[in-house]
């Protein structure tokens, strides 16, 4: 994927390219959480008591709004490295981890919630992932994913001044359903939040 006016240099594969706005990231909570808004929570219930796994955590915005659920036992996994060192920092009590969504280090059957906010924006193709987030499920077990009506991605500012861009994809709604039923999952219930009339982010919960 390319992108008009940008030097090839400046687009960087997730990893790599978050490491470099690692440091700048939560600046843009505020902003990221309205796309979610409290559709999030009537999604994923009360989850005091169960077992999360927040794919894709960064320095943890999911975190905060999981524990705003009631979540106390929490995994996360990010494939940045900078990422996850700050999530260390700020959020000691989850279990972080550094890895791929794509190759999950945890056992089948393990978690209660999988959550997924801001992760398919970033992946070509959604098997490999989906099928990992079901294998870690528990049967009957929830999945939460989010999907951002992004069809070319920002420029990101670091700290000294310089944009980057951070490679994306963009995702018809209709083929994430049928993403998500290819993989065994159960579409329970699909919401759209929009702003002035069109869609900004799909957010769909599924069941093992």
């Amino acid at each position: 994927m390319s992108y008009r006016g940008e030097r090839k240099s400046n687009v960087h594969k997730s990893a790599e390219g978050y490491d470099l706005y690692a440091s700048s990231y939560d600046a843009s909570t505020p902003f990221l959480n309205t796309f979610e808004r409290d559709e999030l929570f009537k999604l994923m219930g009360d989850l005091n008591g169960k077992k999360v796994l927040d794919l894709g955590s960064g320095t943890g915005r999911s975190v905060t709004r999981l524990k705003v659920a009631g979540a106390t036992d929490v995994t996360a996994i990010d494939i940045s490295k900078e990422m996850v060192e700050i999530l260390k920092k700020d959020h000691s009590h989850v279990d972080a981890h550094l890895g791929d969504v794509e190759e999950l280090p945890f056992e089948d059957d393990s978690f209660d919630l999988v959550n997924a906010l801001f992760v398919i924006v970033h992946l070509g193709d959604l098997r490999e992932m989906l099928d990992e987030a079901y294998r870690v499920l528990k049967p009957g077990g929830v999945f939460i994913l989010s999907n951002v009506n992004q069809r070319k991605a920002p420029k990101l500012k670091l700290k000294d001044g310089t944009e980057i861009v951070i490679k994306s994809y963009y995702h018809m709604p209709k083929k994430v359903l049928e993403a998500l039923e290819n993989s065994f999952f159960k579409v329970e219930k699909e919401v759209f939040v929009k702003e002035g009339g069109v869609w900004i982010n799909q957010l769909v919960k599924a069941v093992k």
